[in-house]
């Protein structure tokens, strides 16, 4: 009867694990509207951020020059579209804003995106056509995130954050994109939580 009793436990303890797994809820944890937009892509169309709404979208900040830190995190980003890809989620964009745009032109930009493995790179959104201060502006009121040009060296200095905005145009999560080790970039935590938020929005 003892036997019994522990492995009714044990059953029950299970289905409330994985009842609390079932119920797993999409939760913001900021709240900050992206200023309106429209910009070139490396394809050489118009992308605002009116054609972008509908569907969720993980933005970050890269050029093609940089020497550090967005060669990983373009690569990182490509690992993220390879799970969602396996998972069959479809409903999603990726943008990217160049912090140099006078270099980055759409014929430059599609040249970067061509060294690395993308699963779809229809949903890859490389953005320019807009000046320096612009941008500057722009990542500080839209993302809270610095962007600032480097005057004694061809880089700049930008925020390394991955960012989930909603479908309605606001920026929802920070995630790190870049660290110096691979592992702490949080992979499966960006590809679960835009599960969650398409599953409960869409």
């Amino acid at each position: 009867m003892k036997n019994k009793g522990i492995v009714l436990l044990i059953l029950l303890a299970l289905v409330t694990v994985l009842s609390a797994c079932g119920n797993v809820k999409f939760k913001a944890d900021y709240s900050y509207g992206i200023q309106d937009f429209e910009h070139v892509n490396q394809r050489g169309e118009k992308v605002s951020l009116e054609s972008l709404k509908g569907k969720p979208w993980l933005g970050m900040y890269i050029f093609t020059n940089c020497t550090s830190v967005c060669p990983p995190m373009t690569f990182n980003m490509a690992q993220v579209q390879e799970k969602l890809k396996n998972k069959g989620i479809e409903d999603y964009n990726i943008v990217a804003f160049s912090v140099d745009p006078e270099v980055d032109t759409p014929e430059v930009l599609a040249d970067y995106l061509a060294r690395y493995t993308v699963p779809d790179e229809s949903k890859w959104q490389l953005l320019t056509g807009y000046s320096q201060s612009y941008i500057e502006d722009f990542a500080v009121k839209s993302t809270k995130l610095l962007v600032k040009d480097d005057p004694n060296s061809n880089q700049v200095i930008h925020g390394i954050q991955f960012f989930l905005v909603d479908k309605d145009g606001i920026l929802v999560k920070q995630y790190d994109g870049y660290a110096q080790d691979a592992t702490e970039v949080p992979i499966d935590t960006i590809v679960a939580d835009l599960e969650t938020y398409i599953d409960e929005n869409l």
